[in-house]
């Protein structure tokens, strides 16, 4: 799995079928899931993401988690996570997990987010055309791949 993680002071996430959520301060992840891809790596990826020390303290040093900023989440899935760029210009997606993998890892993930946060996870449509929109703070913009967890 990877996933880029994004401090935010809000975003938006919109379908042209009327679906929207919203955050305001916190984290949205976009999140992208291969062949390979178990609960396995939900689990690190949730633990990993929850404990990072991206918000500023009271002596603006990134040194709290979510929960000790008091942030939301919001996960929006994107295969293009997952694009081979290495030949030619128009990008291959054949790493990416298929519906009939990804959903089911993607729903987990959402899960594992909300056990673990205490709290309701904004979220994207799986497979939808999205418009998200967010105010990127810092910026601070990190990716964290699963692969290269040990």
């Amino acid at each position: 799995m990877k996933a880029v993680v994004q401090r935010v002071g809000s975003a938006t996430v919109r379908t042209p079928e009327g679906h929207c959520h919203k955050i305001n301060k916190g984290m949205v992840i976009l999140v992208g899931i291969t062949h390979s891809d178990e609960k396995e790596d939900v689990d690190w990826l949730a633990r990993k993401i929850l404990g990072l020390r991206i918000f500023d303290d009271e002596a603006g040093v990134m040194n709290l988690n979510l929960e000790q900023a008091g942030g939301e989440l919001m996960v929006v899935s994107q295969f293009t996570l997952h694009a081979r760029t290495k030949k030619g210009n128009r990008p291959s997606y054949v790493d990416a997990a298929g519906a009939e993998k990804a959903i089911p890892l993607y729903e987990y993930f959402l899960q594992v987010m909300e056990g673990l946060s205490g709290q309701g996870v904004a979220r994207g449509v799986f497979g939808a055309q999205m418009s998200v929109e967010l105010i990127n703070d810092g910026p601070v913009t990190l990716i964290i791949d699963t692969e290269n967890k040990l």
